[in-house]
């Protein structure tokens, strides 16, 4: 057994959920300013949660150190 356990990176663990079914959810990015600018249509999709696409699966399962 290792002496030493990996630690969760603690950025990550806030940013990602991991959900019942083990896919990695994530928000989306570019929300929170210069929407003045930006259509309602794409803030209205900005406020939904995604997930994260498979080949970034493991870099971020390697992150969170839950697999």
């Amino acid at each position: 057994m290792a002496k030493v356990k990996m630690k969760t990176n603690r950025s990550a663990a806030k940013r990602f959920k991991v959900t019942a079914k083990g896919k990695i959810k994530r928000w989306k990015s570019g929300g929170a300013h210069y929407n003045t600018k930006k259509s309602s249509k794409r803030k209205r999709h900005l406020r939904k949660p995604t997930y994260v696409k498979e080949n970034m699966k493991k870099h971020v399962q390697k992150l969170l150190k839950e697999f």
